[in-house]
């Protein structure tokens, strides 16, 4: 794998730490090592980031772990691992963040669905965009809302066929599980900046498909 320059763009250690620990989860522990091997990494087998909150992860390093799983897995079998490392990663992490705190009161659980998605989705993008280099934000159109990454870590140096920030597609979907009570929704990644586009962009639709 060609090794991508340092973007001197940070994850916090926490997130990046959470991450690796859920592809852990999903490969399991001889798995992973093999990822960070090729990924250019082996000083993080048995050496994951601290669990604290200062910006240290390069952007150009949680790349480099997607690309390798792709390589590694195959586009196929590594969009399924990188969708289900997204949805662990949110389960084990960003629930707590102070951002979502409120998401799981009860004023907030008797809001209608599409009020929870307009204050929910906005508080998730905001942990990114104030915990990292990461900046998000949300756009509300009449049938759906657009989620954007204007500086994404999950393809950063990267150049890829279609867009592929599955890691990201992952932790929307199970952000807007918990958000909404339980409801799954569709979420679709239209533009990334691996492909050449300007941000990375998911599409998601504002009726759940279950």
């Amino acid at each position: 794998m060609e090794p991508i320059p340092k973007s001197g763009l940070y994850y916090p250690n926490k997130i990046a730490r959470i991450a690796i620990l859920a592809y852990e989860e999903v490969m399991g522990k001889n798995g992973l090592n093999a990822i960070l091997n090729l990924a250019g990494l082996p000083h993080l087998i048995n050496n994951y980031p601290p669990d604290n909150l200062e910006r240290q992860f390069d952007f150009a390093d949680f790349s480099a772990i997607q690309g390798a799983l792709e390589e590694m897995y195959g586009p196929r079998g590594g969009r399924g691992l990188a969708l289900r490392a997204g949805r662990a990663t949110f389960d084990a992490a960003l629930r707590n963040f102070g951002a979502l705190a409120g998401v799981g009161d009860l004023a907030f659980k008797v809001l209608p669905l599409h009020a929870k998605l307009r204050i929910g989705l906005p508080a998730m993008a905001r942990i990114f965009t104030q915990t990292s280099d990461q900046l998000s934000t949300v756009e509300e159109k009449d049938d759906h809302f657009v989620y954007i990454i204007h500086r994404c870590p999950v393809c950063w140096g990267r150049h890829t066929d279609k867009p592929a920030c599955f890691i990201a597609t992952g932790l929307l979907q199970e952000g807007l599980k918990w958000v909404s009570g339980g409801h799954e929704f569709r979420v679709t990644q239209t533009t990334a900046r691996s492909v050449g586009d300007e941000t990375c962009n998911f599409v998601i639709l504002k009726e759940p498909i279950s």
